[in-house]
């Protein structure tokens, strides 16, 4: 499969995001097709990396599928011949969406990010740091980076078009999505991330954190959608080496960002668009960084 920038079907595109584009297929249904782009401190690079597309659509539905007892999804298939009966404007397009694309169930997404935290890093690592807080809420002294969090802690973010998402209490959520659905959407949110870190746990991955997106579906019922614990939306350890105190490397983009901090470093790079050419290299060792997370987590190479 050759790297994918984007996608252009024969339905009405409702959204093109950072790395998906959402069609309408009818009044109950979305064709969601996540590209091969990489977006790095909200900067979308002109390089796609093989296979991402794939690797985030493919292991969601494997997600998906190990949670269907759990938590109700928004997905119908992400298999291309099956989207293609179900769709048959879509004939001739199957190189188009192969791997790549997933059929959906519609929904009204709620307007925040479900957010779950078992390990504290990345902007709560930072927040905590310099106050002690998280979203302004005071968390337990003394507490080292990439420390464990016993029980995980739920912190909702506002959901942002542009730049990065804005966590927020539990308290302004109920405010947005209303005191009953918060409480819902937490106990959800909660499950799915428990049920993942034992079953990535017994892969020799640590799920750090992940954010989770829910939807209400036309017959009133909460519907997990987007995507599920990928590497774009969680950050995933190696189990072996893992010691608090320090960052930990992980399954996703960071050869990128590490290569783009040397650039900002060095001066090559302001940090805003455009940013700079990638080298080979690079779009390599992080497509081989997604590839990985896919054969850990699910036993299997990617195969389309």
């Amino acid at each position: 499969m050759t790297a994918s920038t984007g996608s252009t079907l024969p339905l009405p595109l409702l959204a093109r995001g950072k790395v998906r584009e959402v069609y309408e297929v009818d009044a109950d249904r979305l064709l969601l097709v996540a590209s091969d782009r990489i977006s790095a401190f909200d900067v979308v690079m002109a390089e796609p990396i093989p296979m991402k597309g794939a690797v985030l659509t493919q292991l969601s539905a494997w997600w998906f599928g190990q949670l269907g007892n759990l938590v109700s999804h928004h997905m119908i298939s992400a298999d291309a011949d099956a989207i293609l009966a179900a769709v048959p404007r879509l004939a001739g397009h199957r190189a188009a969406i192969a791997g790549r694309a997933m059929l959906c169930r519609r929904t009204r997404p709620f307007p925040v990010e479900c957010v779950v935290r078992g390990y504290i890093t990345g902007s709560a690592w930072k927040e905590y740091a310099a106050s002690g807080t998280l979203a302004g809420e005071r968390l337990p002294a003394g507490l080292a980076e990439s420390a464990r969090l016993d029980p995980p802690i739920f912190s909702p973010a506002t959901k942002a078009e542009t730049g990065h998402d804005e966590n927020i209490t539990i308290g302004r959520m109920r405010e947005i999505v209303g005191a009953g659905e918060a409480a819902e959407l937490e106990r959800l949110a909660r499950a799915v991330y428990t049920r993942g870190r034992e079953i990535a746990a017994a892969r020799g991955i640590l799920i750090a954190d992940t954010k989770f997106e829910f939807g209400r579906a036309a017959d009133g019922s909460t519907l997990l959608i987007d995507e599920a614990m990928t590497p774009d939306s969680s950050r995933f350890w190696p189990a072996e080496g893992y010691a608090p105190g320090r960052t930990q490397p992980s399954f996703d983009k960071q050869p990128l960002r590490n290569w783009l901090d040397v650039e900002r470093r060095a001066g090559r790079w302001n940090g805003d668009a455009p940013p700079p050419t990638l080298p080979a290299e690079v779009v390599a060792a992080t497509s081989a960084r997604y590839l990985d997370a896919f054969r850990r987590l699910t036993g299997a190479p990617l195969s389309l």
